[in-house]
């Protein structure tokens, strides 16, 4: 650990692999700070009864308003003015999913602050620069609020947690494909059946098929 600096940080994690990957950890590998990854939970009791070694606090990283002591704070504090607005509209389309919404001048997009539910955003991310024109121009749009909630999936993710529902984050996936392919490859809709001929109805009575087993020459599921 460097002599300069100044607290002990650490991250609470289930597993090493979990916490390599973890989004908290990006800010400070920058600025080249060791952090302590706590995988056992006698670790993480062990740090609490401590607080501190050789006059350092120890300071969990995924906690809210980490301060660091640089001039990038600076950065941070103008970000959560300008993009005050935009918070307050994602907590009122997320509910109850979070506690609280904010804007951090990191360099991760998205980040589910553990334990806490505090959600932050990177102002320099696009998609955090659309939803904040969508908040200012559009704040009653239903894909807005799509890409909102699929965020916040992906921020759970992202931190090591499951989602509530995943059979309900895929079919957001799948929706905001659709929405990006869109016919892209030139696709041809397909038409809509054809109504029945005259010569094929009998008395309306619908025909009895018994079922079969059918296998199709090209199904790649079978031998």
């Amino acid at each position: 650990m460097g002599e300069n600096q100044k607290a002990i940080y650490y991250l609470v994690t289930d597993s090493l692999k979990s916490a390599k990957s973890a989004p908290f950890l990006e800010k400070l590998i920058q600025k080249d700070i060791e952090v302590l990854y706590l995988v056992e939970p006698i670790d993480e009791v062990a740090i609490q009864n401590l607080q501190t070694y050789k006059e350092k606090k120890f300071v969990d990283i995924s906690k809210e308003d980490l301060e660091l002591g640089d001039e990038d704070e600076v950065k941070e504090r103008e970000a959560k003015q300008e993009f005050n607005l935009l918070c307050d509209w994602m907590k009122q389309q997320l509910g109850d999913k979070v506690a609280k919404a904010q804007a951090l001048g990191d360099t991760s997009s998205l980040e589910f602050m553990r334990g806490r539910r505090i959600l932050e955003i990177n102002p320099d991310h696009p998609i955090i620069k659309d939803l904040n024109a969508a908040c200012k121009n559009a704040p009653e749009s239903s894909e807005a609020t799509r890409v909102v909630d699929l965020l916040y999936d992906t921020a759970i993710i992202s931190s090591g947690f499951t989602p509530d529902s995943p059979a309900e984050l895929g079919n957001k996936i799948y929706e905001m494909m659709a929405m990006a392919v869109g016919g892209r490859w030139g696709r041809v809709e397909g038409e809509e059946s054809s109504s029945v001929g005259e010569g094929d109805e009998k008395d309306g009575e619908a025909e009895v098929v018994e079922p079969s087993e059918v296998r199709a020459e090209s199904d790649p599921w079978q031998d």
